[in-house]
């Protein structure tokens, strides 16, 4: 059996463009915000008090909106497929921990009567289409 490298840290260097990486107010979350003010106006954002904070939140109808990255959701299109160069292995383990934590998320949510609607980063798009999932979702 092969002796298992430890997992590394990123690099400094790493760490810091990572640090930059952005978890509120990101391009892909102000689209469907821009799309969501014209359909149902009204949500809040990142409520604390939910499993997960979810990006979009409509109370009264108990609706939970998270916009994923694929990559850092694992989301199996080809952006979130594509594996990573450097540190892999850490990387990979890193990605899994967010699709556990995702699926955990989903679940506590749905316990509590939430519905909930994850939209990934690819999904943008075709705004047409993504328009009329929102609105049905509304409706």
């Amino acid at each position: 059996m092969p002796p298992v490298k430890p997992l590394l840290s990123p690099s400094p260097e790493r760490s810091a463009v990572m640090r930059a990486v952005k978890s509120h107010g990101t391009g892909p979350e102000l689209k469907v915000r821009a799309l969501l003010h014209a359909i149902a106006p009204g949500y809040r954002l990142n409520r604390a008090d939910l499993p997960g904070k979810p990006d979009i939140v409509y109370g009264q109808r108990k609706l939970a909106i998270f916009v994923h990255g694929c990559f850092w959701h694992g989301h199996d299109c080809p952006r979130g497929a594509r594996p990573p160069k450097d540190n892999a292995d850490y990387w990979r383990a890193k990605i899994a921990r967010n699709r556990v934590r995702d699926a955990s998320t989903l679940a506590a949510l749905a316990a509590m009567g939430w519905r909930v609607v994850t939209i990934y980063e690819c999904e943008l798009k075709d705004s047409a289409v993504l328009r009329r999932r929102l609105g049905a979702e509304l409706a």
